[in-house]
């Protein structure tokens, strides 16, 4: 289960507590120091928050960390299904060259020690994947478009491609997000998930007071974890909901697209 850190400026995973050699944390929204829809750890650019508090925020939680990293490495989110290495190619890139590669981009790879890669979300499902063989980690944003579209399944396919990655070596933990009581969408998104093959008596439900389909996130993109090999017991779902507990989480549903962003993010700290 998820534990929350002392200053409470971020949760934890117990199930990557036996491995000290990474380090991965999902953000709530207390201990920082924006305003309004963005108070107050908001740690994540393009939200349209101040560079400064931005900044400072980052310092916050970069020094709550024990070990400080060489870099947060947050990409630009669009709901698509690019994935980019941060390797070492990336790594000698320019500091403009960097933010091109992370433009339009959802989820990260990387085996480099010491960069964290994060995910930014307030409502969409954060995923850190920690390869215990190989020492590779990612960090994927799968709102409901990535989720319909597999994204998750297409990282963990390129973690195999390049690392020979296997789901039994996987650890994965899935951050707070909308949950399915929450989770009201239309026809057209039902059908999304209907249409790509997703057994929707297990993913959804209908609600006859609403006359609407409730989507469960979670659950679609804890199928993917398992067809892909992983064991339920290496799973940690924070069974968290924003939408319900938007004054702990941040919650586009709840503030607005103009709002904070929780940041979930996987280090090698190389201990």
């Amino acid at each position: 289960m998820t534990s929350l850190s002392s200053d409470k400026r971020m949760l934890k995973y117990d199930v990557t507590a036996p491995y000290s050699n990474i380090f991965c944390f999902s953000t709530t929204r207390y201990g920082g120091c924006s305003q309004g829809n963005y108070a107050s750890l908001n740690c994540t650019p393009y939200t349209g928050d101040s560079a400064e508090c931005v900044r400072k925020n980052q310092e916050l939680l970069c020094s709550a960390m024990p070990q400080p990293p060489r870099e947060l490495i947050i990409p630009f989110q669009t709901h698509g299904t690019r994935i980019v290495m941060i390797d070492e190619d990336f790594i000698r890139s320019t500091k403009s060259e960097q933010f091109d590669l992370l433009q339009a981009t959802d989820a990260l790879i990387t085996d480099q020690p010491g960069y964290c890669i994060c995910i930014s979300t307030a409502d969409c499902i954060p995923i850190l994947l920690y390869d215990r063989a190989h020492q590779v980690i990612a960090a994927v944003h799968a709102g409901w478009r990535g989720t319909v579209n597999r994204l998750l399944q297409l990282a963990l396919k390129q973690m195999e491609q390049r690392y020979q990655t296997e789901g039994k070596d996987i650890i994965a933990c899935m951050g707070p997000g909308i949950s399915l009581p929450s989770f009201e969408v239309g026809d057209e998104v039902y059908e999304a998930f209907r249409e790509k093959g997703f057994p929707m008596d297990y993913i959804s439900e209908w609600k006859p007071a609403t006359h609407k389909y409730h989507i469960d996130l979670w659950a679609a993109n804890r199928m993917q974890l398992n067809d892909f090999g992983v064991p339920s017991a290496q799973i940690e779902s924070a069974g968290i909901c924003t939408y319900i507990r938007h004054d702990d989480f941040f919650s586009a549903r709840r503030l607005g697209i103009k709002s904070g962003r929780m940041l979930s993010g996987i280090m090698i700290t190389g201990n």
